[in-house]
C-alpha cells in the first residue's frame, strides 16, 4: 500500500469520504474523530476502497493481497461498522457507509468499551453542534434533502388516512421491511457524553434501521439487534408518546433508517431552529390548522413543537361587563418552517388542531440511487458516482445511475450532461429524447385517427 505518515493516512481517508455526495468538511476535530474510529492501518485500507459497492475480489486487487487476507480485514471493518456488507446474486458485497446516516452514527448506536465514547461524544458535539460547516453541508448543500419527516399517523382523522400514501407512513415502512434493527439513539447518546443530556428525557432505544443495513449491523458487532415488526410498532408508539419526530431516509422505496428525534439533541431539528427559515429535511405533505372556536390558548402546542414553529400571541377580546378588555393568547403557526409532523395536534387537550394536506405536494425521490443522483447533480459531483479514484465503476452500478438520469426532467438531464461531459451520456440522453418524441408522435397520430 506504500508508505504514508499518520497524518497522510487520515488525510487520504478524509479525501475518500469526500468523494461521497455527502462529505465531511476538513477540520482538526474531524481528524481527531477519524483517529478514534480508525487505526492508522484501517485509515490506509479504507482510503483505497471504491465508493461504490465492491466485492472481496476487488478489495484484494486494490490492496495487493490475497482474498483470504482481504476477507479478514473486511470482516474486521464490518465488526467496527466502518463497512456494511450485503449479498447480490450470491456474491458478498461491501460498501463504505457515508458519514450520516452512516459510520458517524453507528459508532454510538450501542455502548462499547473498545473506544472512549465520552471523548468521541465530545468530539461529535464540537464538530456538529459548535462548528457549523458539517451541518450546513449535510443539510443545506443540495435542494434534495437527506432525510424527510413522517407524519404521526394517530393524529390523522379517518378521512385524511384515506389519502395518505404508503411511503408517507412509518408503519408501512415497518411492515414492508425484511429485516428491522433497533439501536441506541446516537444523538441522545452523544449529547449525554458531551454534558448536554436530553431535556425531555426521551428514550434512547428507538433508532430503527432496515433491511441490509439492519442485518449487517446486527450480525457484526451488535450495533443493532434484529426485532419483530410488532416490537418496531411498539417503538413507534413509545416515540409518539415522548413527542419525538420520525425522520427517515428521503426515499419512497426501502429507506435504510427511521430516527425518532427530539428537538434538543437531533442535529436536523437543531439545524431547523438555528437556520430558520431554511428547512434541513423534507417536510410531510401536511400542515396543522387551528380551530379557534375550541382553542383555549393553553400554549401546550408551542411548548411541544420540536422546532419552535408555534408562537403564542396576545389576542384582544370584547369588553367585559366591567368595561375592561379581556385578553388571551392564541397560537400562531409559522407554516414556512413547520415540518408537518403532527406533534402539536397530538398534544392539544381540546383537539383544536387538525392536519390538512399541503397545497403543493412534496416530491420524494424513488430510491437511494435516485436521491444520490439528484444530490450529485445539485452539488456538481455527478462524476464521483460514475467514476472512482481507483477503478471504473462496474456496469451494474453505472446502469443504475444512468437509468436514474434518463428518468429525470430535461433541465436536470442537461445539468448532468454538462457535469459529466460524456459523449456516452450525451448519446444516451439523445436516444432517450428521440424515443420519447417518437412515442408522443405516435400518440398524436392515434388521437388524430380516432378523431377522424
Amino acid at each position: 500500500m506504500g508508505h504514508l505518515s499518520s497524518r497522510d493516512a487520515y488525510k487520504s481517508l478524509e479525501e475518500r469520504i469526500n468523494w461521497f455526495t455527502q462529505g465531511a468538511p476538513e477540520s482538526e476535530t474531524l481528524y481527531k474523530i477519524l483517529q478514534v474510529l480508525y487505526t492508522e492501518r484501517e485509515a490506509k485500507w479504507v482510503s483505497l476502497l471504491p465508493v461504490r459497492p465492491f466485492t472481496l475480489k476487488r478489495a484484494a486487487r486494490v490492496w495487493g493481497t490475497t482474498e483470504a487476507k482481504a476477507e479478514k480485514v473486511l470482516d474486521h471493518l464490518c465488526e467496527k461498522a466502518l463497512l456494511v456488507d450485503s449479498e447480490y446474486h450470491g456474491v458478498r458485497q461491501f460498501v463504505m457507509p457515508p458519514p450520516m446516516a452512516g459510520f458517524i452514527e453507528f459508532a454510538l448506536m450501542r455502548t462499547r468499551g473498545d473506544i472512549d465514547q465520552k471523548y468521541l461524544g465530545e468530539l461529535y458535539y464540537q464538530y456538529m453542534n459548535v462548528e457549523e460547516d458539517f451541518v450546513k453541508d449535510l443539510f443545506f448543500a443540495t435542494e434534495t434533502r437527506l432525510g424527510r419527516v413522517y407524519v404521526q399517523e394517530p393524529v390523522l382523522s379517518n378521512d385524511k388516512m384515506n389519502h395518505i400514501l404508503d411511503y408517507e407512513r412509518a408503519t408501512h415502512i415497518v411492515e414492508d421491511a425484511e429485516y428491522i434493527g433497533l439501536g441506541l439513539c446516537y444523538c441522545r447518546h452523544k449529547a449525554y457524553h458531551a454534558g448536554h443530556p436530553c431535556e425531555i428525557d426521551a428514550p434512547w432505544d428507538v433508532c430503527l434501521t432496515f433491511d441490509n443495513v439492519a442485518r449487517s449491523l446486527a450480525e457484526h458487532g451488535e450495533y443493532a439487534r434484529l426485532i419483530s415488526k410488532e416490537e418496531a410498532m411498539d417503538v413507534l408508539e413509545r416515540s409518539y408518546e415522548s413527542n419525538l419526530v420520525q425522520i427517515g431516509e428521503n426515499v419512497r422505496e426501502h429507506p435504510a433508517f427511521i430516527c425518532n428525534c427530539c428537538g434538543c439533541c437531533c442535529e436536523a431539528l437543531q439545524a431547523a431552529r438555528r437556520f430558520s427559515p431554511m428547512q434541513p429535511v423534507a417536510t410531510t405533505n401536511y400542515l396543522p390548522e387551528i380551530s379557534f372556536e375550541t382553542c383555549i390558548g393553553c400554549g401546550k402546542c408551542a411548548k411541544v413543537c420540536p422546532i419552535l414553529a408555534i408562537a403564542m400571541e396576545e389576542e384582544k377580546q370584547d369588553e367585559t361587563a366591567a368595561g375592561a378588555k379581556k385578553q388571551r393568547k392564541r397560537p400562531v403557526i409559522d407554516t414556512e418552517i413547520c415540518l408537518g409532523c403532527g406533534v402539536c395536534a397530538r398534544n392539544c387537550p381540546t383537539k383544536a388542531i387538525h392536519l390538512e394536506r399541503r397545497p403543493v405536494q412534496i416530491i420524494t425521490p424513488v430510491n437511494s440511487t435516485h436521491r444520490f443522483v439528484l444530490q450529485a447533480i445539485e452539488k456538481g459531483t455527478l462524476q464521483n458516482l460514475i467514476f472512482d479514484n481507483q477503478a471504473f465503476a462496474n456496469h451494474r452500478a453505472m446502469a443504475a445511475v444512468f437509468g436514474t438520469i434518463l428518468r429525470l426532467p430535461p433541465l436536470k438531464q442537461a445539468l448532468a450532461s454538462k457535469q459529466f461531459k460524456s459523449v456516452y451520456l450525451d448519446r444516451l440522453l439523445s436516444v432517450w429524447q428521440k424515443k420519447k418524441d417518437r412515442e408522443m408522435d405516435e400518440r398524436k397520430a392515434q388521437r388524430s385517427g380516432q378523431n377522424v
